[in-house]
């Protein structure tokens, strides 16, 4: 894959192909942010990720739990953070230890903690719903959909 690589999934099976074809570039220490509205096919491109890593049990959305793993050729570590407040309480749960160990970490809802996210965080942004194609563009370098906001000059003082 080159550093930006968009690509048209016309079905799950697509989407998931997707992922596992990332997972075949993904070394120890890689960690995966993806975005995309409820019923993107975020956990869906993790399932076929998990897949590609040789994982024999099929991924689910931890989105009650934080975080699932999987065993794999690396060590899965499957964070979603749609229901946390904030970065404090994906720090809480260990991510920061997650993303320092020796496996991949992938992480849906990534935006709503991207300021713990790493440099050479690996970003997918899935686009479409229902049953409409779904492009995915994937930025091995992250892109600045992910990096920190700055604050917002015109609501700094009325």
């Amino acid at each position: 894959m080159s550093a930006r690589t968009t690509l048209t999934s016309l079905s799950p099976e697509d989407t998931q192909a997707a992922g596992e074809r990332l997972a075949r570039t993904l070394a120890p220490g890689d960690v995966v942010a993806l975005t995309g509205e409820l019923g993107a096919g975020k956990t869906c491109f993790v399932q076929g990720l998990a897949r590609g890593l040789g994982a024999t049990t099929r991924a689910t959305s931890p989105t009650f739990v934080l975080v699932n793993e999987y065993r794999a050729r690396l060590p899965i570590h499957h964070v979603d953070a749609y229901r946390v407040s904030g970065p404090a309480d994906m720090i809480d749960v260990g991510l920061l230890d997650l993303i320092d160990a020796d496996g991949v970490t992938v992480i849906e809802w990534a935006e709503t903690i991207r300021s713990l996210l790493p440099d050479r965080t690996i970003e997918v942004i899935i686009e479409g719903l229902g049953d409409d194609p779904r492009t995915i563009t994937i930025d091995l370098h992250g892109g600045p959909e992910m990096a920190p906001k700055p604050p917002d000059a015109r609501g700094a003082a009325a």
